[in-house]
């Protein structure tokens, strides 16, 4: 006969088999925007033969709906791609030198670029040689930018939206940046991917500070609307101060951490099912309950993200096994628990 500690162990490992059949497996998980819906593949695919006018197409009927956040989502894939060729964005801008679209996706498609060169490790790991390549493309960027700005109707805040990165890569002084953050809000308070840019410039790792970035946070939480997902800036900005910080383990267990949790997943329940950062959102909402130690909420989120991951895993060198790895601390605190 099994003795009591045996038998929960047994009961443990059922339980762990069981919750993790209800999640996707590690081989079956992809990155986001790794796999593009069949129209942006497309539309992808023909850039890269050289045609441009499925990627103006695209970018015109994407726009038809005046959201400036959803049209800057939409649009950074085709910066992603013109980044590494950029054969058909030119011929574009030649035959159509007064286009907007082409001109913002320009911009972007050197930020991109810009980044790539730079690489994501930290300052003290990049080569002088990166360091002036990334400079050099920004500086370039900057320039397509203003032209950007004046062939882009008067309210569309995404030629200013595309300075927010050159501006952290450059260093933009806190004056010079707040009038450009200024141009952004009068045309677009809440445009979610500008505040997340916006929040990097803020964070003590470039150019502000704990304070400042808390401060930033709380300005854009004041009239944020619900489902806006903008209660995602609380639980980054806690990110950003505890990886800073090298903080342990209780600093997730706060009641501030707990609060910016809850108003997120108030958030996620109210957000539009079509809105473009949604799964994102999820997987911050999804990190954070398993470090405030919530695992069976985290659990339901990571079953409805399914196979794509995204959120704080997409720092990682290798997100889907960060992603995976975090699954798995929730299951196996879920058994513990149950056993």
């Amino acid at each position: 006969m099994l003795v009591p500690s045996r038998v929960a162990r047994v009961r443990r490992s059922r339980r762990e088999a069981e919750l993790r059949r209800s999640l996707i497996p590690r081989e079956q998980l992809v990155l986001q925007g790794d796999e593009p819906s069949a129209e942006l593949a497309a539309v992808l695919d023909a850039a890269r033969a050289g045609d441009w006018r499925p990627v103006a197409g695209y970018l015109a009927e994407a726009g038809s709906d005046g959201d400036a956040n959803r049209r800057w989502m939409l649009m950074e894939p085709m910066g992603a791609a013109a980044a590494k060729e950029d054969h058909w964005l030119r011929l574009w801008r030649e035959e159509e030198p007064r286009s907007a679209a082409a001109v913002l996706l320009q911009t972007d498609a050197l930020v991109q670029l810009a980044w790539e060169i730079r690489t994501a490790r930290y300052a003290s790991e990049v080569t002088r040689e990166q360091a002036r390549g990334f400079h050099q493309v920004l500086r370039e960027a900057e320039q397509v930018a203003l032209e950007a700005v004046e062939l882009a109707s008067a309210g569309d805040p995404n030629p200013w939206v595309a300075q927010i990165a050159v501006a952290m890569g450059l260093g933009w002084s806190h004056e010079d940046f707040r009038g450009l953050w200024a141009e952004v809000v009068a045309r677009d308070p809440h445009h979610l991917r500008a505040h997340e840019g916006a929040l990097q410039y803020w964070c003590a790792k470039w150019h502000g500070s704990h304070e400042l970035m808390r401060a930033f946070v709380d300005t854009a939480l004041a009239d944020a609307p619900a489902g806006s997902l903008l209660t995602t800036l609380r639980v980054r900005a806690s990110y950003e101060q505890i990886i800073r910080d090298k903080a342990g383990a209780t600093a997730y267990r706060t009641p501030e951490f707990t609060a910016a949790v809850d108003a997120l997943l108030a958030d996620l329940a109210q957000a539009d099912p079509a809105h473009p950062q949604l799964q994102a959102a999820r997987g911050w909402a999804a990190w954070a309950l398993v470090m405030n130690a919530r695992v069976a909420q985290a659990l339901e989120l990571f079953q409805v993200m399914g196979r794509e991951v995204a959120g704080p895993w997409r720092y990682y060198d290798d997100p889907q096994e960060a992603f995976d790895r975090m699954r798995e601390i929730a299951v196996q605190a879920i058994a513990r628990a149950k056993a």
